[in-house]
């Protein structure tokens, strides 16, 4: 029998050969299924369940310790099926070390969707093929889903810069929310109903996680600055990140960007100064939720508290910034919501508050009227500049009898002059669903749980207001405080109706794309959940209301609760609302 020639030059090649290399000769190559046909035209795989064997480059590999147990192989350039509706990149779930980027790799293994993620597992085998060049990065210019899953585990780069919407997520997972531009609470500029719920649902689906890579929680460094976020080494939302390309990723519910270079930031949402005071003579009210302001037992003991500070040292860093924030723009009447509520006395935290401000700062107080909840709102001004006159009032019936917050009413006159002022106090019922039933659930209209008790709240306050007793020489009613309600949500039109007017609305109103002054971000999107609304008869005296934003826009984590190093005594991130400011001409 003779034997082929052409078979004992392979066979001796294949016996000098490595054996990985002698492998690779005799199996790369040989037909394997399109990651395309994988992939599929639709979210799911049609080959769920299949064994496949696929051929392409490893483009990003994630089986660093802590990171995601396997590595993104896409197709040749040269190997793709041309239909732009199909990814031609997949997820390979393994440990096995086998590859690393530019390497072009024959792997085996069985089709899964992984909560949304098209990934081979169940590898049994991978083989390299050697080095290769990597695929073209794809523009990505839509953040829409059928977009992004298109080119799903794909290398992109992203062709304009982006915006940082959100930084929640910054220290406990290293991810920073992009998105094309700032996004605008819809109930902030339109009313609550279905056409707001589908903005809503718009706005959440327009958006891509910026990624370090890595499932690692609270990450030490925290990522994408370089030394760390310290108080004066941060991003803010509001800034763009720019240059960003690297893996489109999906996992944990969100599409996210594992870059492969770190992008560049440019900080365009600069930190602002405290605002002037007006030439003219004025009174100036400013507005601010303390973000639970609780001091323990007063003597440095009793910490962690209900609801603030979990140590002397956190109560100390929220102390030193709130009384730099309530003292650069120099107000004369502090109107604060989110304050514990434990009495009057020297050690109760609004005294210790007034001490920190100065001796020339007092307190309204109301003992026995400030209802059972932790927190109360509470009225600080400058004795030296106002004078207050007649009794606080509280109202404790109606929706504030069980589990409210009693508004606090109080009527000022500034030192020597006629006219006086009358400043209530409110601090309605929040968003949360803890505890919600019957018609306090979320109605899925944009204004979240318990709207209807914050409506009956704001009527009442409208009815009260109408039965205390008249003040000689008031100039008007500023109602200002913390309604956790967007402009057009249904407690703000009863308090429109009764006539108050939204200073800071009026003077600066919101849209969709233009939202310059806002007290709030939540999930990404921003609004107001604070207000300073004036009577019709006060309204042609305020010179100007505006938003200090100083809060909400900065990294979460350098919030008291965290300590991180560089969190020294400054305004910033004093809170997680940002102060209201109203100047009033009497």
């Amino acid at each position: 029998m003779q034997l082929n020639t052409q078979y004992f030059v392979a066979l001796s090649i294949a016996l000098l050969l490595p054996a990985s290399q002698g492998l690779a000769a005799g199996v790369c190559g040989k037909p394997a299924t399109p990651i395309a046909e994988i992939q599929g035209p639709g979210d799911i795989s049609p080959l769920i369940g299949h064994q496949v064997a696929v051929e392409g480059i490893l483009t990003f590999d994630a089986r660093s310790e802590g990171g995601f147990d396997g590595f993104y192989l896409q197709q040749a350039d040269g190997e793709t099926d041309g239909n732009p509706e199909t990814s031609e990149a997949l997820f390979i779930f393994t440990r096995k070390k086998t590859g690393a980027p530019g390497e072009r790799l024959r792997v085996t293994g069985t089709v899964k969707e992984f909560h949304g993620l098209t990934e081979l597992t169940d590898i049994r085998s991978i083989t390299s093929c050697g080095p290769a060049p990597l695929p073209q990065a794809q523009p990505l210019t839509l953040l829409w889903p059928r977009a992004l899953e298109s080119l799903e585990n794909m290398r992109v780069r992203v062709a304009q810069p982006l915006t940082i919407i959100d930084s929640w997520n910054l220290a406990r997972f290293g991810e920073l929310t992009l998105a094309a531009g700032d996004q605008v609470v819809p109930t902030e500029y339109m009313k609550a109903g279905p056409q707001a719920m589908k903005i809503e649902d718009r706005n959440r689906q327009q958006r891509l996680l910026l990624d370090d890579g890595s499932s690692v929680r609270n990450p030490d460094p925290i990522p994408w600055l370089s030394g760390g976020l310290s108080g004066e080494n941060r991003v803010r939302s509001g800034d763009k990140v720019r240059d960003l390309a690297g893996i489109l990723d999906y996992r944990f519910g969100a599409w996210r960007i594992q870059p492969e270079e770190t992008p560049v930031f440019e900080s365009v949402n600069t930190r602002p100064s405290a605002p002037a005071r007006p030439a003219e003579p004025h009174l100036r009210i400013m507005t601010i939720n303390l973000e639970n302001y609780f001091n323990g037992d007063g003597k440095g003991g009793g910490f962690p508290t209900a609801r603030g500070a979990s140590t002397y040292a956190a109560h100390e860093i929220q102390r030193r910034r709130l009384a730099e924030a309530l003292q650069r723009p120099d107000p004369d009447i502090l109107a604060v919501t989110e304050l514990e509520n434990d009495g009057y006395s020297e050690t109760s935290a609004i005294a210790q508050l007034a001490n920190t401000l100065g001796p020339e700062w007092t307190f309204v107080a109301t003992p026995g009227d400030d209802g059972d909840d932790q927190i109360r709102t509470s009225l600080l001004y400058r004795h030296d500049r106002v004078v207050a006159e007649a009794q606080p009032e509280r109202l404790n019936t109606g929706p504030f009898s069980n589990k409210g917050r009693p508004p606090l009413a109080q009527t000022f006159r500034p030192e020597g002059q006629r006219l006086a002022i009358q400043v209530v106090v409110p601090h309605l019922k929040s968003k949360s669903c803890q505890g919600a039933t019957g018609a306090n659930r979320d109605k899925h209209d944009g204004q979240g749980c318990y709207a209807g008790r914050r409506t009956k709240a704001a009527r009442a306050i409208t009815e009260w207001l109408g039965q205390l007793p008249q003040t000689p020489d008031l100039a008007g009613t500023l109602i200002t405080g913390d309604l956790n309600s967007y402009f057009r949500e249904e407690p703000l039109k009863v308090l429109q109706q009764a006539g108050f007017t939204s200073m800071v609305h009026h003077f600066h109103p919101c849209t969709a794309q233009q939202c310059p002054h806002y007290t709030y971000r939540y999930k990404g999107e921003k609004g107001s959940l604070d207000y300073a609304l004036a009577s019709a008869q006060l309204r042609p005296r305020v010179l100007n209301a505006i938003t200090w934003i100083i809060n909400t826009d900065e990294p979460a984590p350098l919030s008291y609760r965290n300590n991180l190093p560089g969190t020294k005594a400054s305004p910033w991130r004093s809170s997680d609302h940002n102060p209201v400011i109203t100047d009033i001409r009497l």
